[in-house]
Parts: C-alpha cells; structure tokens; sequence
C-alpha cells in the first residue's frame, strides 16, 4: 500500500487506484481572441516550439500561445507547455483534445532569461524552500515548498510545488533568491516538506504509468494517470487527471 505525506491528510494507493484528499485550486481567466486557420504541425517536431491555439470550452473560445516544454512517454499524445502569463505548467494533449483548434508553431524564439545562471544554480534543486510573492498592495506573501528540477527547454526557469497548491508551477529562481525573495530552508524547518531520503543501495518502485483515482469530499470520481518521477526525489510524482489540465505533484510512500 502507498500513502501521502502533505499536510498530515494521507491516500492510500491500492491495487493501481490512488485516493486523494481533495484541495481548491483557482486559476485566471485566459483572454479571449480567435486565430487564422493554420496547417496542422507535426506532432514529433514542436518540442521546443512557440505555439500559439484557440481553446473552445463552455461556449468561450480563447487563445493560448506560449513554448512546449516536454512530451510525456507514459503518454506521447500528452504535452507539457508553459503558457505566456501564467506560473503553472499545463499538460495538453495538443493534437487530440476536441477543445483545441488553429494549433500553429510560431517562428519567433523561446526567450530564456534576462540574465545568465552560474553553474551552481543546480544547488537549488531538491531544496526546501520558502517563496515570498508581493501582492498588490506590497505586502509579501510566503509560500514554502520544493525545488522539482531544473525546466527542459527554457533551462534557466526551475519546476517547483507549493504546500499551498501542490501542483507544477514554473518560476526564474535564481533571479528570487540572489534577491532575497527565496530562501533555502534549514534541515529543521524541512522536515514535513522534503520526502525521506532513499537507504543506500534502495531502488524505490516506479509508479509511473499507473491509473489512479480520486473521490472529492463531493462523493465526485476523479481518473488519472501518473505521467513521472522526479530524479532529485523518487517518492515524488507527477500526476495528470483526465478532467484536469494542471499537473499534480505528490510524495508517495510505501506504507505498508
């Protein structure tokens, strides 16, 4: 059996099925506007791309542009793009999902960084760390949470989760904590953050590729699928609903 640890609310992880707690998540709006018809890109040659589509859903077209960062094995019809204007990594099934429409690659570049990461900026990955964000009014807001990894593609941005809001945002780092506004957190403010470390000579099972389920505090049925394992923290995993576009992050221990 496999359980989670966040918050002190567990699941419990069964015969391919996973439990969660329930948890609100709100996201901004998208702007709305239309496209022209495009050719349909090649499925195996927009890795990398700037793209730009209309995403049709309850009567409201909108648009999206923004750079695809990864394909999934465990679902190659599954990418992951990070959209310009908003912090989360959304997984998209870009060439299959009936809500997508006008689906172009762009020529202009992925833009990277403003400035150059030093080599010693892979010491943040697999930190516990504390994220302060300033509101409108200047006041600042602390959000803890773990540095995943370094992002593919646009390498100088960096994969993180919240205790807040456990799912993949994306986020210049190295910018934050030169200026102060990240913090590694001591082994003694960490502890209910970071997964346990790996005994010497453990190889932890992979989850990866294994349906999951998810009852809301609404009676309500959630399938997913868990699409990946995090190298810095092998009890961590990604996990994708079908009802969902946010990707989920969750440390998952064997229980029992």
């Amino acid at each position: 059996m496999w359980g989670w640890k966040r918050g002190g609310r567990g699941i419990a992880f069964l015969q391919g099925d996973l439990h969660l707690a329930s948890m609100k998540i709100n996201r901004r709006k998208r702007s709305s506007g239309e496209l022209s018809e495009p050719v349909t890109p090649d499925p195996n040659s927009i890795l990398g791309s700037r793209i730009q589509h209309s995403w049709r859903e309850k009567g409201t077209l909108t648009k999206w542009k923004g750079t695809v960062l990864d394909r999934l094995t465990v679902n190659p019809s599954l990418y992951m793009v990070k959209y310009d204007g908003f912090d989360c990594v959304y997984g998209i099934e870009l060439f299959k999902d009936d809500r997508v429409s006008r689906l172009q690659v762009l020529e202009e570049k992925v833009v990277n960084t403003k400035i150059k990461v030093p080599n010693n900026a892979e010491e943040l990955v697999g930190k516990a760390v504390e994220h302060l964000f300033e509101k409108e009014d200047g006041e600042k807001n602390e959000w803890r949470g773990m540095v995943l990894s370094r992002a593919p593609v646009m390498t100088n941005w960096y994969y993180i989760t919240y205790e807040k809001d456990p799912v993949l945002y994306m986020y210049q780092l190295w910018d934050d904590y030169k200026e102060g506004d990240l913090r590694i957190l001591p082994e003694a403010e960490n502890k209910h953050l970071l997964p346990a470390d790996r005994k010497p000579g453990e190889e932890p099972e992979s989850l990866v590729g294994k349906q999951v389920e998810y009852v809301t505090d609404k009676g309500v049925k959630r399938t997913g699928l868990v699409i990946y394992q995090v190298p810095a923290k092998p009890s961590v995993y990604y996990i994708k609903y079908d009802d969902d576009f946010h990707i989920h992050v969750y440390d998952l221990v064997k229980t029992s």
